[in-house]
């Protein structure tokens, strides 16, 4: 060692020493909110050096989302009680937004009296960004899913968002056939037309006629005035016609005509409009099975049933429910801004190990409802909605939860080339813990292996 480096290390307190040799970000400040000591990482991801930052108040150093409302310091010194893992976002020198996940606890001389607080925080930077690489690969269109039956409509679904044929979407309630309704619409021609929504199922036969083509004043008692229809609200771009196997026999023959000639009249008129609409419709039966039993026409089923998706219920597609659990809890994030962190493995069980008879949607209320119960931290067992909840414990589905782990970590080797060392430091972990997770994972190099 150089003499100069001798004099820094002789100069510098054990514990400065200590604390440089930590991967985490790490400061100290004292009962006026001065920074006291600032280690190695905190420099590096804050772009402050340990001199500039020495003596200022630690708001002008460590330029947090939270240090004017919800300091994490300030909580923890106040309070008593640590904060721990709070993800939050920091400026750093550039002015660049730092994903970082915050630490922070009072400090206490030794009779107890609070002399000011530390606070450790880790840079979250690779973490998110493998985080979204992860999840573009299981997202499209706003859809997730990993399911190979799901992957498969994906790779087809751009070819058939081009075409202007009508398209069946068949599928239970809640597995999300307005998402591929909404899809086909942006992927396609008429991206930059309207995208006009019918639920067939929800209103009577009279009304769903007049709503569908509209209809001139006078046309029936309660016609004060001319109205037009979906039709012509959706003329240049789509009408997805949600649950279409609903729809009586008698508008199932007018139905009919639109789509062999492209035209209709309002209600109580004479005159022929043109429909320049393309038709996407969905039904959670099978207009197979309503065709053979004589509710539905089986000229009016040839013409909807031109190109056909068919989406598998949730309960076909359980590995999707952790990527779904994670979307929702990442939604509900940003919408209500509290801290929740994920969700545990024994919660996460107990979804795995129900059918969803609502699909999709039942998740997703499921996690709004784990949500509200929950203050902050990780959505557990007793957050759940009651049905859902086992009156005997379940054992952890670790086989799921491996499966994601897997993914993150096949995601951090491959963007370091499947270097070992580098790729721990950016997990945050040791290197044997890396080795021992990729044993146990079964995660080899498919190439040669690197120390």
């Amino acid at each position: 060692m150089s003499p100069k480096k001798q004099k820094d290390n002789q100069a510098r307190l054990p514990t400065d020493i200590i604390l440089d040799s930590v991967a985490d970000g790490v400061f100290t400040v004292d009962s006026e909110w001065r920074t006291t000591s600032f280690n190695r990482a905190a420099e590096e991801i804050t772009g402050v050096s340990r001199k500039d930052a020495i003596g200022r108040p630690c708001c002008e150093v460590f330029r947090a989302e939270i240090c004017e409302g919800e300091c994490a310091l300030r909580q923890a010194i106040e309070t008593g009680k640590p904060v721990i893992n709070k993800t939050v976002h920091i400026l750093d020198v550039e002015g660049n937004r730092v994903p970082i996940s915050v630490s922070a606890a009072a400090l206490k001389d030794a009779r107890g009296k609070t002399i000011g607080g530390v606070e450790t925080f880790r840079d979250l930077s690779v973490v998110e960004e493998l985080r979204k690489e992860l999840a573009s690969k299981h997202t499209f269109q706003d859809i997730i899913s990993k399911n190979h039956l799901l992957r498969q409509i994906f790779d087809i679904l751009p070819r058939i968002a081009e075409s202007d044929s009508t398209v069946l979407i068949e599928g239970p309630s809640g597995s999300g056939k307005e998402l591929f309704a909404r899809a086909i619409h942006h992927l396609g021609p008429r991206r930059d037309g309207p995208l006009v929504t019918v639920n067939c199922g929800a209103l009577p036969d009279s009304l769903l006629e007049s709503e569908l083509f509209g209809h001139v004043q006078g046309a029936f008692t309660d016609a004060k005035r001319d109205r037009i229809g979906r039709f012509a609200l959706a003329e240049g771009g789509t009408l997805f016609l949600d649950e279409i196997g609903d729809i009586s026999p008698a508008l199932q023959v007018r139905l009919l005509r639109v789509l062999q000639e492209k035209k209709y009249e309002p209600l109580g008129s004479s005159e022929t409009v043109e429909a320049d609409v393309r038709i996407v419709a969905a039904t959670n039966h099978s207009l197979e099975e309503l065709v053979s039993e004589g509710r539905f026409r089986e000229d009016l089923y040839y013409r909807v049933n031109v190109v056909n998706i068919t989406l598998p219920p949730l309960s076909q597609r359980k590995e999707d429910i952790p990527l779904l659990v994670d979307h929702f809890i990442t939604r509900l994030k940003r919408l209500r801004g509290k801290e929740v962190t994920g969700i545990s493995p024994e919660a996460l069980t107990i979804l795995m190990n129900h059918d969803f008879p609502g699909n999709v949607r039942e998740l997703e209320n499921a996690i709004e409802h784990a949500f509200v119960l929950c203050g902050e931290g990780t959505l557990l067992p007793e957050h759940l909605p009651e049905k859902l909840r086992p009156r005997v414990p379940l054992p952890i589905v670790g086989a799921k939860l491996d499966d994601l782990e897997a993914n993150f970590i096949v995601q951090a080797l491959t963007h370091n080339n499947w270097n070992r060392k580098k790729t721990a430091q950016d997990l945050g972990i040791h290197k044997t813990t890396l080795w021992r997770k990729m044993k146990r994972l079964g995660i080899k190099n498919p190439g040669s292996p690197t120390k």
